[in-house]
């Protein structure tokens, strides 16, 4: 019985001439800008171009293209070979902005013609801003190109036992190092969203919060703050910012661990945010120590989490099943339901 597994990334550009395409992808969105036809189109357009020049800026710290494609291909390859001793499995990467486009990769998947399909996002926690409008787009494209099989969606695993391992193994190793400059403050640092999505329903935040409370059970005892970053626009953002705990932390004279808690890929967000623009506010604030632990990558622990997975939600249908517990009903966005074909 052959299984093809898609796992989804954001995507990113592969050259500095990709920048500005790639950005009116991402606000050409509906599920991150939520305003109706044309004019979706005309702020995409607006937005991207006055954006780029910044972006390429970012983007040549990284030698010009993001990472997160061979990041997530190199994630895929650690998966697949964790899944070839329990059956035929073939893992496939879908980017929801660039190549390989969803479009593409139902054909792929559709050529391995598999028995059943494992719809598997990078994004631990659910939001309709990445998982919903991800698996949205899949549904779209297998309907329109005719993928006629039974398909398992994963929603999300915020507090999968080895998805936690996996963190707390590489937080136990920076903590080590950041004793050594005083008592450390962990901060958990988070995508952020505007506070209009989280108060729709969306159940990020909250999600964000029970991956943090089962690492720190896990870890053990330890000061530490749930943050985010990454804001854009005039909206009103959810926070604490990871700016805005970097100055606390100058101002109480405490050493940081920072853990991207949302980020499985290293990409701008880690490489350049988190590693030389928040770098620096740390600098500036006389943090004594600045700490950052790696994305999970091909994290053992993390790449056995994305294997169970696989394995528990087909036998599992639906997010409560894999997870072992019921998302409260307002947060009924992740339903088996919705996402069957």
């Amino acid at each position: 019985m052959k299984t093809a597994v898609v796992l989804f990334n954001l995507g990113g550009p592969n050259s500095p001439e990709a920048v500005k395409p790639f950005l009116k992808n991402l606000f050409s969105d509906p599920f991150i800008i939520s305003v109706p036809q044309p004019f979706r189109s005309i702020l995409a357009s607006f937005i991207s171009s006055r954006r780029a020049a910044k972006a390429k800026a970012i983007y040549e710290f990284m030698g010009g293209k993001s990472p997160i494609l061979e990041n997530t291909q190199a994630q895929a390859a650690a998966l697949e070979k964790d899944l070839s001793s329990k059956g035929e499995y073939k893992v496939f990467v879908a980017m929801r902005y660039w190549h390989p486009f969803i479009g593409d990769v139902v054909e792929q998947v559709k050529a391995y013609a598999p028995n059943k399909v494992i719809l598997l996002p990078l994004y631990p926690q659910y939001s309709s801003t990445t998982t919903k409008s991800a698996f949205n787009t899949w549904y779209e494209e297998a309907q329109k190109r005719k993928l006629v099989t039974m398909h398992h969606p994963v929603c999300c695993y915020p507090f999968d036992n080895h998805f936690v391992e996996g963190h707390v193994e590489l937080l136990k190793e920076a903590y080590e190092k950041a004793k050594q400059h005083g008592k450390p403050r962990i901060l958990f640092s988070a995508h952020g969203l505007p506070e209009k999505i989280i108060d729709k329903g969306d159940p990020y935040q909250w999600q964000v919060e029970r991956t943090v409370s089962s690492i720190i059970r896990s870890f053990g005892p330890a000061d530490h703050v749930i943050c985010f970053q990454s804001r854009v626009g005039p909206l009103k953002w959810i926070g604490p910012s990871t700016e805005e705990e970097l100055e606390r932390a100058g101002a109480d004279k405490v050493p940081v661990v920072v853990v991207p808690v949302s980020f499985v890929s290293e990409h701008s967000e880690t490489l350049v945010e988190l590693d030389i623009e928040y770098l620096e506010i740390a600098k500036k604030n006389e943090v004594p120590a600045y700490i950052r632990v790696p994305a999970l990558g091909v994290q053992e622990k993390f790449i056995e989490s994305l294997s169970w997975l696989c394995q528990a939600t087909v036998f599992y249908p639906g997010c409560s099943n894999v997870l072992g517990r019921q998302c409260p009903k307002e947060f009924g966005m992740c339903g088996y339901k919705e996402w069957k074909v």
